[in-house]
């Protein structure tokens, strides 16, 4: 269970950091001078690190999950709440807020692993604290930004106006249904390895190569799973 809350959490801020990620290119449609003046801006550097930390909290869910199939459990797909924001400040508080739930849940976690003497979860956990905590720092200095000035935003432009609310709650459908994909083949992937690293190879190929059906499998869904990150 408490392995699970994890798993929530991560799925929660991997799919919030990259949604975050996203919306920066509507931030900077606002007009401020910076943005059209500056090979690189803040809203650049801070789109790149949402980005990379997005990526690296997919990381930390595949680490969980694996290790929840390897204890013979069964890992969750639904996700904590999301909250994306609405300006860059917003976006550091409400990931600060996020790191430093999940810093306080992986203490009780490394504590608990500790106690019952199982190892590779502490070892794993140390890890992933580590890295949280310097996700908490990073948006913690973001967090000190003063709020951008709201200057409105640039005219919409004539092919931008034909596109309705109607043809947008179609696009989040679609965006609705990778981030589904993403979770999916995650779970899949993370299972399927937990598989193949618990059975034994019996057949000769399958001592030679180091391969069974279950490692291919999970193979198939690594690339697949990439496509569909891609896609969101």
């Amino acid at each position: 269970s408490m392995l699970n809350q994890a798993v929530a959490r991560e799925i929660q801020v991997s799919a919030q950091y990259m949604l975050q990620h996203t919306k920066i290119e509507k931030l900077k449609r606002r007009i401020i001078k910076e943005n059209y003046l500056l090979e690189s801006t803040t809203y650049d550097e801070f789109g790149k690190l949402l980005e990379e930390l997005a990526i690296q909290e997919m990381k930390h869910l595949a680490d969980i999950m694996e290790r929840i199939y390897i204890l013979g459990g069964e890992a969750t797909t639904k996700p904590d709440k999301i909250i994306i924001g609405n300006s860059m400040r917003e976006f550091a508080e409400l990931n600060v807020k996020a790191e430093e739930e999940a810093l306080e849940l992986y203490r009780q976690i490394i504590e608990a692993a500790k106690n019952i003497g199982d190892r590779e979860t502490w070892v794993m956990f140390s890890k992933i604290y580590s890295d949280e905590e310097e996700h908490l720092l990073k948006f913690q200095d973001y967090s000190e930004m003063e709020n951008e000035p709201d200057l409105g935003e640039t005219e919409e432009s004539e092919w931008r106006a034909i596109f309705g609310k109607d043809y947008v709650t179609l696009l989040n459908k679609a965006l609705a249904s990778e981030i589904s994909a993403v979770v999916q083949y995650t779970t899949q992937h993370e299972k399927a390895e937990g598989l193949e690293r618990m059975r034994r190879k019996k057949a000769a190929l399958e001592v030679i190569t180091g391969k069974n059906k279950a490692s291919v499998v999970s193979d198939m869904l690594k690339t697949i799973f990439r496509e569909e990150m891609d896609h969101m």
